[in-house]
């Protein structure tokens, strides 16, 4: 089933659609739904590059002190959140979607990293998950943020399940590769320099963009 198909089946909300549409042709994409009592409206899955190369410079730690952000913001607007973890060879869902909490420092933190990049299988069990969440809640907005240096030979195709795709560039340096961007022209994504979003917040300032809204 499509993230479009799973969607037939909710309610659609014809007014919040046409304010979407505007005045432009009508698309498929200006559709919007009814949210069912207690969904929320939005699932964020986090898909992190824990490879040998993300723990040059620190990468990986500042992916995970991204992360925290990213889901400390999840929890106050009460969205939705998953995470897949890749490197050395293997992928594993850390985390099932869910309700983001208050506590996510205690278990991103002791997160380690080493190993080749297996990226493709990271995206695949990102698809799983977000196609499985598609059956769980028709209605529900999915995100995929891929948090990487992009350095690996693998060209997987685009992860399916998300209406949105963002991927974090964390190569960085004189010796870039450029991978993050080609992945994220080849899936037509959004990309996005782990720079612009690592910012230092001033007091009462949240550091994380309006990306992470949903539209």
């Amino acid at each position: 089933m499509t993230s479009r198909e799973g969607e037939a089946s909710a309610a659609i909300d014809w007014l919040a659609t046409l304010r979407a549409k505007r005045t432009l042709p009508f698309d498929a994409s200006h559709l919007r739904y009814r949210r069912k009592r207690g969904d929320a409206a939005l699932l964020h899955c986090f898909v992190l590059d824990c490879s040998g190369s993300m723990l040059e410079g620190e990468r990986l730690a500042r992916a995970k002190g991204m992360l925290i952000a990213l889901f400390d913001r999840a929890y106050r607007e009460r969205a939705e959140v998953a995470l897949v973890c890749f490197g050395g060879g293997r992928a594993e869902v850390r985390r099932q979607p869910g309700a983001a909490h208050w506590w996510n420092e205690r278990w991103i933190a002791p997160i380690g990293g080493g190993g080749g990049t297996p990226l493709a299988l990271g995206l695949a069990d990102a698809s799983t998950v977000l196609e499985r969440a598609a059956r769980r809640k028709p209605a529900q907005r999915r995100w995929l943020w891929l948090l990487t240096d992009g350095r690996t030979n693998e060209s997987p195709a685009a992860p399916h399940g998300a209406h949105r795709t963002i991927v974090v560039d964390f190569d960085e340096g004189h010796a870039r590769v450029g991978r993050c961007e080609a992945l994220a022209s080849a899936w037509r994504a959004e990309h996005v320099h782990a720079a612009s979003l690592l910012l230092v917040p001033a007091r009462g300032v949240d550091p994380i963009p309006d990306a992470t809204r949903s539209r």
